[in-house]
């Protein structure tokens, strides 16, 4: 897991979502993740329900991380754009500032075109979000949960489950 973690409030995450929602309608693709470079799911919207989002969250993750060692080998920094075509899905995979990746699934009924284009302008305005949500972080306007805190978290939730 990353040192620079960020904790994302509800209202950054009803951002979140309202930006993804807004791509998809535009583009008309069947939905959206969007996933941490360590591989959680952030988000997801559209139609999920029959995904196994969290499984495909650590997957998108690693392709993205194998697909980077691939760029160092040809002498590209990173690939920040990837594409898999599937007989009927396709899925999109984009970089979002440094530190996520906006994951759109569609099929025929749109364009790659049409995908490329809603999701590079929703992942800058995501980066954006996540520009601000990191700024508060360093600034100590909404701090993350210390180890501390999140230690005596955890030893509550055991008392409540012992019992």
């Amino acid at each position: 897991m990353s040192d620079d973690s960020l904790i994302i409030y509800e209202e950054e995450i009803n951002q979140i979502e309202s930006l993804i929602s807004r791509m998809l309608k535009g583009c008309e693709a069947k939905c959206a993740l969007l996933v941490d470079k360590d591989g959680h799911l952030i988000t997801r919207q559209g139609f999920t329900h029959s995904l196994d989002t969290t499984a495909l969250a650590a997957l998108l993750a690693g392709s993205f991380a194998s697909t980077k060692e691939i760029a160092r080998l040809v002498g590209e920094p990173e690939f920040s754009v990837l594409f898999h075509q599937g007989k009927k899905d396709h899925i999109h995979m984009s970089l979002v500032g440094d530190r996520s990746i906006l994951v759109v699934i569609f099929d025929d009924r749109t364009t790659i075109g049409m995908v490329r284009l809603y999701a590079k302008e929703t992942a800058i305005e995501l980066a954006k979000v996540f520009e601000k949500i990191k700024q508060n972080s360093q600034a100590g306007g909404k701090i993350g949960i210390s180890n501390d805190f999140a230690d005596m978290a955890q030893d509550k939730l055991d008392d409540i489950f012992q019992d």
